[in-house]
């Protein structure tokens, strides 16, 4: 099934399961970034900014959108890092920065620097794999100071980080060549990478239509796996986004159904040994809510349903009152009382959140 929607006024939306996070100086970025996913970074003593940050460019690795989302109760500007690229050396992954990641945080008000790993380790358990890949934090703090004296919105700078990434994408080879010398590990072709980069950046508009021709095959893709760990009944479908900044988003939903002239949008989650999915993976899928929550002109074959969004959180076990941890019991209820203030379903199992007693 295809469905298609717009996003036509902006995301409104109202997160609760934010945690806490660590405050730091501009000058521990680098400690603040080993220890801490997403934290609050004082640019000086009375400026502040909510800092997440992603492992990898790909979406699917390390809960990226879970980062984010820990940002999105700071009231001040929010910025996501993400790599250019992330080579892990022959024996691992190599994945590339697309312009849709940078238009979705557009999309949410995320203000997105583009770094590059500037330092790696050898791997002791592969002759040409690296580890411990480090950004160069002095070019993030740089970048950071500027956005500190930037006063236009999250858009027009992504845009202007999208000007500057053939400057970017030049560092980051030049930095694998280096890493690879010196810690003699075999890369992926960097001469590929280079042609890769040197197609992807060669404009902005060639970098827009390339990553979405990436993103809308990846979406093919997933559309037809059938992933093993989804406790999930209905039909799987690809869900194309276009929004009023002119982007257009691929996604995949996880379970969809039609009854009358409603459409169920599933973003299903699964614990394989607990009784509830982790929170990354809730707060992964809540970020999903943020975007089914604010869709209009829905349809599927040209005829216009109205969107019930669900979060749907499975396990193998039962869940009841007394086998719930405190903890878990009040993740629930905070995730009931988003569910409710932004006007979305939670399932778990079989059950709506409001059938489970959680006091």
């Amino acid at each position: 099934m295809d469905v298609w929607a717009e996003i036509t006024d902006g995301i409104n939306y109202v997160p609760k399961l934010c945690r806490t996070l660590n405050h730091y100086q501009l000058s521990e970025i680098e400690i603040a970034v080993s220890q801490d996913g997403s934290f609050l970074l004082f640019l000086d003593e009375e400026n502040q900014i909510a800092v997440s940050w992603w492992v990898s460019p790909k979406r699917t690795r390390s809960y990226p959108y879970s980062r984010v989302y820990d940002t999105l109760c700071f009231a001040g500007k929010k910025v996501t890092i993400i790599p250019i690229m992330k080579d892990e050396g022959k024996d691992g992954e190599r994945d590339f920065l697309q312009w849709d990641t940078i238009s979705l945080m557009s999309l949410l008000g995320i203000y997105v620097i583009i770094g590059y790993y500037a330092k790696a380790e050898k791997s002791s358990k592969y002759a040409n794999k690296i580890t411990h890949q480090k950004f160069d934090f002095a070019y993030l703090q740089k970048e950071l100071k500027n956005l500190q004296n930037y006063h236009s919105d999250a858009l027009h700078w992504n845009l202007s980080q999208v000007e500057k990434v053939n400057e970017i994408a030049r560092m980051a080879i030049a930095s694998y060549e280096q890493i690879s010398m010196d810690s003699k590990v075999e890369m992926h072709s960097l001469n590929v990478a280079n042609k890769r980069l040197n197609q992807l950046y060669k404009s902005k508009d060639e970098f827009m239509k390339l990553s979405r021709n990436l993103a809308e095959e990846a979406q093919k893709r997933e559309a037809l796996t059938v992933q093993p760990k989804e406790n999930l009944s209905g039909t799987k479908a690809t869900l194309t986004i276009k929004n009023f900044l002119g982007g257009c988003y691929f996604f995949t939903c996880d379970e969809v159904k039609i009854v009358d002239n409603s459409i169920y949008l599933v973003e299903g989650k699964h614990s394989k040994q607990g009784l509830i999915p982790s929170s990354e993976d809730i707060k992964d899928g809540l970020l999903k809510m943020m975007l089914f929550t604010n869709l209009n002109e829905v349809k599927v074959g040209g005829r216009q349903y109205f969107p019930v969004p669900i979060l749907k959180l499975t396990s193998r076990k039962k869940v009841s009152r007394d086998a719930l941890s405190q903890k878990q019991i009040e993740v629930l209820k905070k995730l009931k009382d988003e569910a409710e203030t932004n006007n979305f379903k939670v399932q778990v199992n079989d059950l709506y959140i409001c059938e489970i007693k959680l006091e």
